[in-house]
């Protein structure tokens, strides 16, 4: 396959027009937005417009289509077991947005099949693909701060529209889907591919038992005493930052996880010196997500730790959950 990729959309959410499509469409070398399907013709019909694309009615119609490459995926995801693997067995490279799967069974499922039918799969975290967390990693791995001691991440906002599909855990909402796997999955970035949950608390809505806050503790068997706090909440007052303690030396970042396209990022590292602010140049980490995606298309041989991260980062959550407070 060559560039720029064919791609379709399943879904007309808020993310994908507020920030995912405009970064599709300035990626004109990497990729061609061919057609946006939704349940309902007028949803397809305004995004189509917006983005100068097609409209499609009905997911089903899309994947059935012989002009696609790839499908963008920012359906809830209690959805994506059927939809995502619908997209794999068309052939299909899949972008699905967090959570790619509801559990550790269906995320294995899915990445069988991607590797089955000799595809890519990428779940959507795009904080992973901004200079400020790079940036904050090297740090890390020169020794600025020492030894790495402990690390804690949060992740969490106010209360969101009435009837958000967030709310509903039926559909795969809940926090757990959603803010919880920012700060488990930063963890797992910094600290290792082996960390495991030692211990959850999750408070659950008592009128529809889903997930609304919570923290946990992780823990890495590979460097003993190393360890990672997180929290994460709907109907929290708004946190969205890191801070990684060393034996030197301390390094935190306020917006780690949504550093919009002009948003300048400010690393501070608190040593025995002082502080020092180090400035990040904004950036759309979108854009570099969805190159990232390109990659994977591109280079098989890329593919394989995507899937393990994808796996990984579902027994995370789902230890999570199992650990956690039930309601």
């Amino acid at each position: 396959m060559t560039f720029p990729v064919r791609l379709g959309v399943l879904g007309a959410a808020k993310i994908a027009k507020r920030s995912v499509l405009p970064a599709v469409k300035a990626l004109s070398n990497h990729f061609t937005l061919v057609a946006i399907a939704s349940r309902e013709e007028s949803k397809a019909q305004e995004l189509a417009t917006a983005f100068d694309c097609q409209a499609v009615v009905g997911y089903e119609a899309l994947l059935e289509r012989n002009d696609i490459d790839a499908v963008y995926v920012p359906l809830p995801t209690g959805l994506h077991g059927h939809w995502v693997a619908e997209a794999l067995k068309c052939g299909l490279h899949v972008y699905a947005e967090k959570s790619f799967a509801r559990n550790a069974d269906e995320a294995t499922s899915l990445v069988d099949l991607a590797r089955d039918y000799g595809v890519a799969a990428m779940e959507g975290y795009m904080f992973l693909h901004h200079p400020q967390l790079q940036a904050i990693r090297r740090m890390i791995d020169n020794g600025a701060i020492g030894d790495l001691r402990h690390f804690q991440a949060s992740f969490g906002f106010p209360p969101l529209p009435i009837g958000d599909f967030r709310y509903d855990e039926l559909i795969g909402g809940g926090v757990l889907m959603d803010a919880a796997g920012y700060p488990i999955r930063i963890s797992s970035q910094l600290l290792g591919d082996d960390l495991e949950v030692g211990s959850a608390s999750i408070n659950y809505a008592p009128e529809s038992g889903t997930s609304m806050w919570g923290s946990a503790y992780l823990r890495s068997p590979s460097r003993p005493g190393l360890a990672a706090s997180v929290a994460f909440g709907f109907d929290n007052h708004y946190q969205c930052r890191m801070e990684a303690w060393g034996s030197r030396g301390k390094l935190s970042a306020e917006r780690i996880f949504t550093a919009g396209p002009e948003f300048q990022p400010i690393i501070q590292l608190a040593t025995i010196g002082g502080v020092q602010q180090i400035e990040v140049a904004a950036h759309d980490h979108f854009r570099s997500a969805l190159i990232h995606f390109s990659q994977l298309i591109h280079e098989q041989e890329a593919r394989s730790a995507e899937f393990d991260a994808i796996v990984r980062q579902a027994r995370l959550i789902e230890a999570l959950r199992r650990l956690g407070t039930m309601p």
